[in-house]
């Protein structure tokens, strides 16, 4: 996915080195983090403690994650305005299929002067819909299988 508007997509690391960095600080990050609302941290170069709610320790050791294995990542926030382009890209589907999902009513979109937008939140809501038909029907597949007794 192209890198939204305003946001930054962090690239993976450029050698073998910082690949192994980011799983190393990944896990180790990982295996710090509490059960409470905020974790505190201590930086090597300071004094100074600094408190950051545990959510965001958590992104950060998913980021580290994903690094390590060599993936893009572009943080979006919830409420962030997509194109179609963009949540075409996003879903991986093409901009005419995108635009046919909006026309059905089958995608929440607003209107910017002429131009159709995508609440971000909203296409994480669609997706999330058309991944649980999904399971529903692989589930109901499987069990038509089981019954007919077929060896899949």
């Amino acid at each position: 996915m192209t890198a939204l508007r305003n946001e930054q997509l962090v690239n993976p690391p450029a050698t073998p080195q910082e690949s192994e960095l980011a799983r190393t600080s990944s896990r180790l990050l990982a295996a710090c983090i509490g059960h409470g609302p905020t974790a505190r941290l201590r930086m090597i170069d300071g004094e100074q403690e600094i408190e950051v709610p545990v959510a965001a320790l958590r992104m950060l050791v998913d980021i580290l994650a994903n690094m390590a294995e060599g993936n893009a990542m572009s943080l979006v926030p919830i409420h962030a305005e997509l194109t179609t382009q963009q949540a075409a890209d996003f879903l991986n589907v093409s901009r005419p299929y995108l635009v046919g999902l909006i026309d059905r009513g089958e995608l929440t979109h607003h209107k910017v002067g002429t131009h159709r937008r995508i609440y971000f939140r909203d296409l994480m809501a669609y997706r999330e819909q058309r991944l649980t038909q999904s399971h529903a029907a692989l589930d109901a597949m499987a069990g038509e299988a089981q019954k007919l007794n077929l060896d899949y």
